[in-house]
């Protein structure tokens, strides 16, 4: 199975903001500083798993 560089970074910009939030809202008050974080974790996570690329698909039982 193949995944897309796309919906990895997707997947990974979900996942990273969703753990901002819950860390953030811990005291039910959202700042704007918590709030830049969540967004630079989005944005971070979107970023470096997009730049990184899927390995290679190993096709015959000679590259193992």
């Amino acid at each position: 199975m193949q995944i897309s560089s796309t919906a990895k970074a997707i997947t990974a910009g979900v996942a990273a903001g969703a753990t901002a939030a819950v860390t953030a809202v811990q005291d039910n008050i959202l700042t704007t500083g918590e709030g830049i974080t969540i967004a630079l974790a989005v944005i971070g996570a979107w970023g470096i798993t997009y730049a990184v690329p899927n390995r290679p698909t190993r096709t015959t039982p000679r590259d193992l």
